[in-house]
């Protein structure tokens, strides 16, 4: 079965840290590029990060303004794993997080993804 299983999330005071874990099944994990994606309550879901192995350019990484210099993105594509590691957490940081695999080269990052994770809870306490 194709899929990707977020875990990792949890509660954790301002200024903490977290590491979230993206796993993959079922597919050929080299050839996607992995986002990680948010939803607030209340709010539109939005992009966090990206990571994507591409042929021509090597490893390429980008980071939304908000997260950027706190967020750190890294891939174990032995393991098929895909992590986010999180520093200097705040309260608005706080959201269900989300990885998803893009198969689209067109651009980087992408816009369209194939394959959703089922999401995990990150709460940031002030």
């Amino acid at each position: 079965e194709v899929q990707l299983q977020a875990s990792g999330g949890g509660l954790v005071q301002a200024g903490g840290s977290l590491r979230l874990s993206c796993a993959a099944y079922g597919f050929s994990f080299d050839d996607y590029v992995i986002g990680w994606f948010r939803q607030a309550p209340g709010k539109e879901r939005e992009g966090v990060s990206y990571l994507g192995d591409l042929s021509a350019t090597g490893t390429m990484t980008y980071y939304e303004a908000s997260v950027n210099g706190r967020f750190t993105m890294s891939r174990d594509n032995a393991k098929k794993v895909v992590y986010l590691q999180m520093n200097s957490l705040k309260p608005e940081d706080t959201a269900v997080y989300y990885c998803a695999a893009s198969s689209d080269s067109r651009k980087f990052p992408p816009e369209l993804y194939d394959i959703w994770g089922q999401g995990t809870l990150v709460t940031v306490s002030s």
